[in-house]
């Protein structure tokens, strides 16, 4: 196995820079030069984009910046001490000594068990010391490989024993943890280790799962069945969450139980004698009431925007794969094969084709796996809308009553308004207080039936009708829309799309396009000309700031000129979100500015007559855009104010100079 470290990747007492990014971007270029990855940039931007997640820094002044990426070959650790410490975020101040971990995507266990031990080592004090007081960058090497090949201080899968003059009669109170960081390199076992020593000298017997890189061994049913309590020090969701149901929990990012192990334990010892202490829900009834305890906060109006954005989410993998389907199925089979799909998947196969031959068979293969899909587009909707108010009893009612409103004609705003029922009146049988016996039919039986009953029967003899008169005027307004409606429509869309890049009113116009885009035809094309236009207009704020950066890159951070580089492929794939980043930190100059180039190109898309018949992905689909050349223009304009506006925004509607990110120093070698 290849050397995680050599000489080459130290470097001692030098100066890499003020800045995280500035050590992380010479360290990186370390790793490049020894040909264990194939360029800098990527490296420095997936290391970078993880330490803008979570800190690396930990006490002791080390920090530990790590990420897996595609650009590493080998894997890789590069090491400095520096003679100008670094702020890397740790409470106790900035760091000198910094390792860098370079994983590829497909690293082996064996090698992230190394790196793994490596992170665990550097809690110890002595090794720390010693790595301070090494004379050489060969005396770092050598300390390492010994760290590498001893065994690890502490074994989280194991119980640490109880203190000193403990009996049976005074049994140590018993805990259980799992840790988890989103890369599973480093603070997963870190973490790990550091609650284990700090429940050793509390005489607390303390076990971990560690959900990491390189494996979780999952801890024995018999022990959590004894703990007293349990600790989540997690970024990610944990895995069987399930197993810990019931136990008393203190729940803290990754990092916390680096940097407060010891707080992190007496939380939990004394959780573990509060019976109000908050505790991981079991499934269904209860579990329906312990979210509504975490609830109780929102006001109606965020409940139910988190509820239609989890519907929409999970509405867009049906949609964006059927609409693909279909349009493939209309560029074999034509516009007819709407009319004779059924027939010829049902009559012919590859031995029997049908009259225009092969072309006609998969065309109508495609458009009815494409329609087929496209049907789960209102129940999926409404399902996951009750899913986000009821969690998983509220899935099977909300998808009955998203096909209910399918069947009568009502749609997407049928679909809506069932999710919406079917959510909570589950949440509401989820709260009654029903007998033990009871509780396991609750979720599976009996909320859903009832739920199903009540959101169902309402949208059949109350709703559905008059949801499904509206449905239809809107379409035939939305038919008869020419001229300068048309435009006016285009630039609300337009707005739309680029005010949250996203968010809850991008994504209403977003499913408002797509609801409507499996009655489009070669007769009706306005809902295929609605879905060119929201396509369009959500694909210049990632364009126009990828665009900014290059034509002015002082006005921009190191860190935006890299995520410059990366929006120009969002945006040529339609994803808004690519302009988050550029948002996030200057909403006030970088959302009017994309609004305006959004409006732009949404009027142009509406007054020239760009249709999509595909829901999703940019440029890559244009087989799918009528009137392409019209689509790129409109893209292209839309991009260029908006790019040209930013830039002017910062440049005048500021009364001080925009601060610009240090470059990255330069280290000898």
């Amino acid at each position: 196995m290849t050397q995680l470290i050599t000489t080459q990747l130290v470097t001692l007492d030098q100066n890499l820079g003020d800045s995280p990014a500035d050590v992380i971007r010479v360290l990186a270029g370390k790793v490049a030069a020894t040909g264990r990855a194939s360029e800098v940039e990527g490296l420095f931007t997936d290391a970078f984009a993880r330490e803008q997640k979570t800190a690396t820094g930990v006490p002791g002044g080390i920090a530990i910046p790590h990420c897996r990426s595609a650009a590493v070959q080998e894997p890789a650790l590069a090491m400095a001490r520096l003679s100008h410490k670094v702020d890397f975020g740790a409470k106790d101040g900035p760091a000198d000594l910094i390792f860098f971990i370079a994983a590829p995507d497909g690293a082996d266990q064996e090698h992230l068990k190394l790196l793994s031990k490596l992170a665990r080592s550097l809690i110890k004090k002595d090794f720390t010391a010693a790595l301070r007081a090494a004379a050489t960058e060969q005396d770092i090497v050598d300390l390492v490989d010994g760290a590498l090949a001893d065994k690890p201080a502490a074994a989280p899968a194991e119980a640490a024993p109880a203190a000193a003059g403990t009996t049976a009669a005074a049994a140590p109170k018993r805990i259980v943890a799992v840790t988890a960081c989103p890369t599973g390199i480093a603070h997963t076992y870190m973490a790990a280790d550091s609650l284990v020593a700090a429940a050793k000298e509390m005489g607390v017997d303390l076990q971990v799962e560690t959900q990491g890189s390189s494996g979780a061994k999952p801890l024995d049913p018999a022990v959590i069945a004894a703990a007293d309590a349990v600790i989540f020090a997690v970024d990610v969701d944990v895995r069987g969450k399930e197993r810990f149901a019931g136990k008393p929990v203190i729940n803290a990012p990754v990092k916390r139980g680096i940097d407060e192990p010891t707080k992190m334990v007496q939380e939990a010892l004394a959780a573990a004698d509060d019976p109000r202490a908050r505790r991981v829900p079991h499934a269904g009834a209860e579990e329906q009431a312990e979210r509504a305890e975490e609830e109780k906060g929102e006001h109606i109006g965020q409940k139910l925007k988190r509820a239609l954005l989890t519907g929409v989410s999970y509405m867009i993998p049906f949609v964006a794969g059927g609409g693909l389907l279909i349009a493939l199925g209309f560029l074999l089979g034509g516009y007819d094969i709407t009319e004779v799909a059924d027939k010829v998947v049902l009559e012919n196969n590859f031995g029997n084709l049908p009259e225009g031959g092969l072309a006609i068979y998969l065309g109508a293969v495609l458009f009815k796996i494409g329609a087929l899909s496209m049907g789960f587009l209102v129940p999926a909707l409404a399902g996951y809308i009750a899913y986000a108010i009821a969690d998983r009893p509220g899935i099977a009612p909300g998808f009955v009553a998203g096909a209910v409103s399918g069947f009568m004609g009502a749609g997407f705003l049928g679909g809506i308004v069932g999710g919406l029922l079917a959510g909570y009146v589950a949440h509401l049988i989820g709260t009654w207080q029903v007998p033990r016996w009871l509780r396991g039919l609750m979720p599976v039986v009996i909320i859903p039936l009832i739920a199903s009953i009540v959101a169902s029967g309402l949208m059949f003899l109350v709703l559905g009708g008059p949801i499904a008169g509206l449905t239809v005027a809107l379409n035939n307004w939305l038919t008869g829309m020419s001229g300068a409606s048309a435009v006016v429509l285009g630039i609300i869309l337009g707005l739309m799309m680029c005010f949250d890049l996203g968010g809850p009113v991008n994504k209403v116009a977003y499913a408002f396009a797509v609801a409507g885009l499996s009655a489009g035809s070669a007769d009706n094309q306005a809902p295929w000309l609605i879905m060119g236009t929201v396509m369009a207009a959500g694909m210049v704020p990632p364009l126009a700031m990828a665009l900014a950066t290059v034509l002015n890159k002082k006005l921009f951070t190191l860190n935006e000129r890299e995520n410059g580089k990366a929006a120009w492929l969002l945006g040529a794939s339609f994803i808004s979100e690519g302009a988050i980043p550029f948002a996030a930190a200057d909403p006030l100059r970088v959302i009017p500015a994309s609004m305006v180039g959004g409006a732009l190109t949404g009027a142009l898309c509406m007054a020239t007559g760009v249709t999509s018949q595909a829901p999703h992905g940019g440029f890559f689909v244009f087989f799918a855009i009528g009137n392409l050349p019209m689509f790129i223009i409109a893209i292209v304009a839309g991009m260029v104010v908006s790019a040209l506006a930013v830039i002017a925004l910062k440049r005048f509607a500021v009364k001080k100079p925009v601060e610009v990110e240090a470059t990255p120093a330069t280290a000898s070698v």
